[in-house]
């Protein structure tokens, strides 16, 4: 499987969020941002678990088990914060892009909302 350049990735992303008139905004900067973040932290993890997947803990009688790596937990949390970030992403896109058409009624919805 071919290695995917995140930073290109990241990029495109980018791109397509300037097509759409939301790359300015508060919540896809912040939100993207921790996108990113989240997906460092995944990388780092991976690099982690690909060295071993379990791992043993001697206890103090000298008994010796053998569990999984702590990082095996942490990726799957990073994972499913990451997809739930995707979709927070994906709803502020959609919401900008069909409030383009309607002008904001609130003050606030306006200030939130402009580009």
């Amino acid at each position: 499987m071919a290695r995917m350049d995140l930073n290109k990735q990241a990029q495109e992303i980018i791109d397509i969020a300037e097509k759409h008139g939301v790359e300015q905004n508060f919540f896809f900067i912040t939100t993207f941002k921790r996108y990113q973040v989240q997906l460092k932290i995944l990388n780092d993890l991976e690099k982690e678990i690909s060295k071993a997947v379990l791992v043993t803990k001697q206890y103090v009688k000298g008994r010796e088990n053998v569990y999984a790596h702590p990082a095996v937990g942490e990726y799957n949390k990073t994972s499913t914060s990451a997809n739930q970030t995707v979709v927070t992403l994906m709803k502020i896109i959609t919401t900008l892009r069909n409030e383009e058409d309607s002008k904001p009624k609130d003050e606030l919805l306006a200030f939130l909302t402009r580009r």
